[in-house]
C-alpha cells in the first residue's frame, strides 16, 4: 500500500473509532500493538498455512487479519491467503471444516473467518459448514424433546453433551454468514440441507432461522441463573450463566463472567430485545460484577477468552459507558485496551500462564487478544 493511501486509510480509520473510543493516544498505541502482533503471527505461520496446526486457531488469526483496520485481505496479503488455504483444505465430506475432533468449534469460528473475508468464491464452502452446524443441534432430530435440558444446544461433537460455549460461536457464526442462506426462487423461503444427506435440500415448511434460534433460546435460558425464566431446579436469581444446565465451571451452580458475556452475547445475536427482562437480569450481573482484572469467579483462568467475549457481547449490545452498583461509570473500551496493552509481550504476543483451555498458546491468546482490540476499538 503506498504511504500517502495508507494515510489517508489510517485518517478515515481513526475518525471512525475516534467516535467510540474518544482517545486518539490510546488509539494509536493500540495500533501499534496490533502491528507487533501481527508481526509475530506472521513470523510464526506454519509451512501448512496454519497456526498450531488447527483450524479454529488458524481461523481466529485469520479473522483477526480480516476484522482488523489495516486493511488485510485474502487477496492480497500472504499469511491470509496461506490460512484460508489451510481451512478450506480441511472441511470434511459432511460439510464441516474440522481435522479430527471438535467438529461444531472449529466448523463455528471457521466460519466466522470465512464469512469475515467475503470472498464470493467460498460460498459453496460456507453454506456447506452452516447445513452442517445446523445438524448438529440437539432437538428431536437426536430423539429429545423440549422438556430435556440439553434441547436446543451444540456440543464439542455430535455425541457430546452440549454446553453455551460451543452453541455461542455456532450462533456467532450463523448470524455472521446469515446471507449465505439459500433461498427458494418460487417462494423467498430458506434452504437449508435436511438431515445429514448435504447433497439434499429441502424447503422448511418454516424458516430455518425460527427453528433453530427458538431452540437455542430454550437452551441458553436454561444456562442463566434467572428463575422467572429457567425451568432448572438449581436456577437462582443473580442474572448471571454458566456452562451448562447441568455444571458451571466456578463450581455449584455459580455465575461466572466468560458464560455471562456469553449468554448475554447469544440472546441478543438471537433478536431477543435489550429490554427483555433475561436480557437485563444479564446486565445486572455484568454491573455487579465489572471487572477487567480477572475472569469473574474463574480468576486468571480463560481470562483471553473473558475478554475477547466481554468486547464482542458489549460491542453487538450497543453499549458504551457500564455503570456499577456504586453508581461508578466505567469506559470499557478504554478499560480493556489499557489492560491488554500493559500486559502484551515485547515480542507482540500475549499468553496466559495459566493454561486451562489451551490459554497458554500463544496463537490462540494472541489472536483472542487483536479480535478484543478491534471490537473495543469500535472497528
Amino acid at each position: 500500500m503506498k504511504l500517502k493511501t495508507f494515510l489517508l486509510f489510517a485518517i478515515i480509520i481513526s475518525s471512525a473509532a475516534a467516535q467510540k473510543l474518544n482517545d486518539l493516544s490510546l488509539e494509536k498505541e493500540s495500533q501499534l500493538a496490533m502491528r507487533n502482533a501481527f508481526g509475530w503471527l506472521e513470523a510464526n505461520q506454519q509451512e501448512d498455512g496454519s497456526w498450531g496446526h488447527y483450524p479454529a486457531i488458524t481461523a481466529l488469526v485469520v479473522a483477526s487479519y480480516l476484522k482488523s483496520p489495516f486493511n488485510y485481505d485474502d487477496i492480497n496479503s500472504v499469511p491470509v491467503i496461506r490460512g484460508i488455504q489451510f481451512l478450506l483444505k480441511s472441511q470434511q465430506p459432511d460439510g464441516g471444516i474440522y481435522i479430527d475432533d471438535f467438529k461444531a468449534y472449529n466448523t463455528a469460528i471457521v466460519l466466522i473467518a470465512l464469512t469475515a473475508a467475503d470472498n464470493p468464491e467460498y460460498t459453496e464452502a460456507i453454506r456447506r459448514a452452516r447445513d452442517f452446524l445446523i445438524t448438529l443441534q440437539i432437538d428431536e432430530n437426536k430423539g429429545l424433546t423440549s422438556s430435556d435440558a440439553q434441547y436446543g444446544g451444540i456440543g464439542y461433537d455430535e455425541n457430546m453433551e452440549s454446553d453455551l460455549s460451543n452453541l455461542e460461536w455456532s450462533l456467532e457464526a450463523l448470524k455472521e454468514s446469515e446471507k449465505y442462506r439459500k433461498v427458494s426462487e418460487s417462494t423467498g423461503e430458506p434452504l437449508e440441507y435436511s438431515g445429514t444427506n448435504i447433497k439434499t435440500a429441502q424447503i422448511a415448511s418454516t424458516s430455518s432461522r425460527e427453528l433453530f434460534w427458538d431452540k437455542a433460546i430454550q437452551y441458553i435460558q436454561r444456562c442463566q441463573n434467572f428463575k422467572e425464566s429457567n425451568d432448572q431446579t438449581w436456577a437462582g436469581t443473580d442474572g448471571g450463566f454458566i456452562y451448562s444446565p447441568s455444571e458451571s465451571k466456578a463450581g455449584d451452580y455459580t455465575s461466572y463472567g466468560s458464560m455471562t458475556y456469553a449468554g448475554l452475547k447469544s440472546f441478543i445475536y438471537a433478536d431477543v430485545k435489550k429490554d427483555d427482562k433475561r436480557v437485563q437480569a444479564a446486565f445486572n450481573w455484568v454491573k455487579k460484577n465489572y471487572t477487567v482484572d480477572k475472569n469473574p469467579q474463574m480468576g486468571e483462568q480463560g481470562l483471553f477468552y473473558y475478554y475477547h467475549t466481554m468486547a464482542k457481547a458489549l460491542e453487538v449490545s450497543d453499549v458504551e459507558v457500564i455503570t456499577d452498583d456504586a453508581g461508578i461509570e466505567h469506559n470499557w473500551r478504554k478499560d480493556i485496551i489499557e489492560k491488554l496493552l500493559t500486559i502484551q509481550n515485547g515480542e507482540g504476543y500475549w499468553v496466559n500462564m495459566n493454561n486451562r483451555w489451551w490459554e497458554n498458546n500463544k496463537e490462540l491468546v494472541t489472536a483472542y487478544s487483536l479480535l478484543t482490540l478491534t471490537y473495543a476499538l469500535g472497528y
